[in-house]
């Protein structure tokens, strides 16, 4: 870190002063102090600072004041909290305000530490791969505009940032592009699918373990968390945690560090929180399923990513991306997409967003003989047209009358057998087609959703023409 780095450390606290200052005189960078927000305000007017340390609660006013100032007017300083220990909910309020993140007191000066080295690091130069990562949120709608701009704001911050959207819109990639452009870009990006870990895994997965400590446990194993140390945990599916881990996992993020099972002691981690989910988080809240605490605190800047059928004009741009790449990867030239190809992409719904566009795609690649692409070799699922509840069955009365008969000679129980069975495989359809978009097209994970076995779901996807 060059000498020339400077910080201006903001507590009341005498003893707190001079221990930041001595800690970051040792990391090269030379501190001035202040002991009021008056002070602070005075050193900012006259000095420019790499890094701001302030307390939550000063003589004369809130930390969260300064933080607000100094996001506004030094919008390249990042500025970080002091808060008093275990107190989620200044914590919460100071990354709200455009902290860059916080320290609890009594500080941990390896925390200390972890937290400097980030923040003098985002405005050094970011290596390449974070614009290769960001090129792949293509899009040039104003929904996808806006995405952007936000992932460049938040990827400044430490702050935990909970990614909603439908299935297949991109979360992952999106939690890759902030890890890429921001301070932790050389750290390790860890993804973990919650739902896929088994309950009675999660601790050792989440936090490792010791050897011996459990039947099995032949060596000692490091977990998510360790493996993430320095970079970014990406909690996917976060909605499928248990309540027991959630209540793990909360204080892990609050208390920077976590306890592998059978260790007698805590280990210190340095791990930004990044989570997604399809499902919406709120009502699992309300009826008890989500901790509201671990909500809150995992939700400190939420980001909405728009599904597709909201972004309809990105997609010519975005097939031809994604067929240039499939594409490049056979070695072979790309296709182009014919105008009825394009056509009956424009009037479908998407359920699976983005990911199914790609499966349509690489399977259209793989089968057409030509250069074109054109509406046949999509082989588009029936219900092309965005979702609808299914049409009311026809009564015999209103079939006749449709085809010119006169109603009252129909007797209902001539046709009602043949109505029925189609109104049957319509609800059935419905119900395979949310299954499958619930579970992000996992057949297995579908048909224990629907109570069916694999060979079950299988069948009824070939009988009603369910790509």
């Amino acid at each position: 870190m060059s000498e020339t780095r400077s910080a201006l450390v903001i507590d009341d606290e005498r003893d707190i002063r001079e221990l930041l200052v001595m800690t970051l005189g040792r990391m090269g960078l030379r501190c001035d102090t202040a002991s009021s927000l008056a002070d602070a305000r005075n050193q900012l007017a006259r000095n420019r600072y790499d890094l701001c340390l302030t307390d939550m609660r000063l003589p004369d006013g809130s930390g969260i004041d300064l933080i607000a100032e100094i996001t506004q007017k030094f919008p390249n300083t990042p500025v970080a909290m002091i808060t008093a220990f275990g107190n989620v909910e200044d914590a919460v309020e100071a990354l709200k305000a455009g902290a860059f993140d916080f320290v609890s007191k009594p500080v941990e000066l390896a925390v200390l530490r972890d937290l400097v080295r980030h923040a003098l690091e985002l405005n050094e130069p970011q290596p390449p791969a974070a614009d290769a990562v960001a090129s792949r949120l293509y899009g040039q709608s104003p929904a996808m505009t806006t995405l952007r701009q936000t992932i460049g704001k938040v990827a400044r911050s430490q702050a935990p940032v909970y990614i909603a959207g439908e299935s297949g819109v991109g979360k992952e990639l999106v939690a890759r592009t902030i890890h890429a452009e921001g301070g932790r870009a050389a750290g390790p990006f860890v993804p973990v699918n919650c739902g896929a870990i088994p309950s009675e895994l999660m601790e050792s997965e989440f936090f490792g373990h010791k050897k011996g400590s459990f039947t099995g446990a032949h060596a000692d194993k490091p977990g998510l968390f360790q493996s993430a140390d320095g970079g970014t945990l990406f909690l996917d599916e976060v909605a499928e945690l248990p309540l027991a881990m959630q209540v793990k996992l909360l204080r892990a993020i609050q208390e920077k560090s976590i306890r592998p099972v059978g260790a007698n002691a805590e280990v210190t981690v340095d791990v930004r929180i990044l989570s997604a989910t399809h499902k919406d988080l709120a009502p699992m809240v309300a009826d008890g399923r989500f901790r509201q605490d671990l909500y809150y605190r995992i939700n400190v800047i939420e980001l909405r990513v728009p599904p597709l059928r909201e972004r309809r004009e990105d997609l010519p741009g975005l097939c031809r991306k994604i067929l240039d790449r499939l594409s490049a990867s056979l070695d072979r030239p790309a296709p182009t997409l014919g105008d009825d190809a394009l056509e009956a992409l424009q009037q479908y719904a998407f359920p699976g967003n983005v990911r199914e566009l790609e499966n349509i795609l690489e399977r259209a690649l793989a089968l057409a003989d030509g250069d074109t692409l054109g509406a046949d070799d999509l082989s588009l699922p029936r219900l092309a047209v965005a979702p609808a509840q299914p049409a009311p069955p026809q009564t015999p009365q209103s079939a006749a009358a449709a085809n010119g008969i006169d109603p009252r000679t129909v007797d209902p129980r001539d046709t009602a057998t043949s109505a029925l069975p189609s109104y049957i495989e319509e609800i059935e359809r419905a119900a395979i087609q949310h299954a499958l978009q619930e579970n992000r097209y996992n057949k297995t994970r579908t048909a224990a959703a629907l109570g069916i076995t694999f060979r079950a779901l299988r069948y009824k996807l070939k009988k009603l023409g369910i790509d």
